[in-house]
């Protein structure tokens, strides 16, 4: 089963910086926003990190919790949260579950090399677990703030 909009999260479990398990019955209860970027320390995965991070406090103010994920080690995302000064968590999903459970996984060209990565993509979900937008192929100037604006619209702010 994969993610669909305006269905509730399918069942995963998931583990994130600061020691965070992460399900849909953890996350019940608060919107949030759950963002997948391909890599750590990477140029656009920082600025659309850092962007989350600016605003950080705006998406609280709407009740919005933020989780990134990507396929990077726990140890790569605590050492990205801390040099980045992230206030939120980071999922780790090495074995690509989660990004298979949402579909992210494109085919890509690099330097005239094909490979398969995560497409950048943003899923707002609501206090329910009911998937309420999706982003996919996000271009990282001025997403943040699109993603800012849906939060506070269905949180009624």
């Amino acid at each position: 089963m994969s993610v669909t909009l305006d269905q509730p999260l399918p069942d995963f479990q998931a583990q994130a910086t600061s020691g965070l398990e992460v399900s849909p019955a953890s996350l019940r209860g608060r919107q949030v926003v759950l963002y997948f970027y391909p890599k750590d320390n990477t140029p656009g995965c920082t600025t659309q990190g850092q962007g989350f991070r600016d605003l950080h406090e705006q998406f609280q103010a709407a009740d919005t919790l933020i989780l990134g994920v990507s396929r990077d080690s726990l140890r790569t995302h605590e050492n990205f949260r801390t040099k980045q000064g992230f206030p939120f968590e980071l999922i780790s999903d090495k074995d690509e579950t989660l990004c298979q459970l949402f579909d992210v996984m494109r085919q890509k060209k690099l330097y005239g090399k094909d490979y398969i990565g995560v497409d950048r993509s943003t899923f707002l979900i609501d206090r329910e677990g009911v998937v309420r937008q999706i982003w996919r192929g996000v271009k990282v100037p001025g997403h943040v703030a699109e993603v800012l604006a849906a939060a506070q619209a269905l949180n009624g702010a």
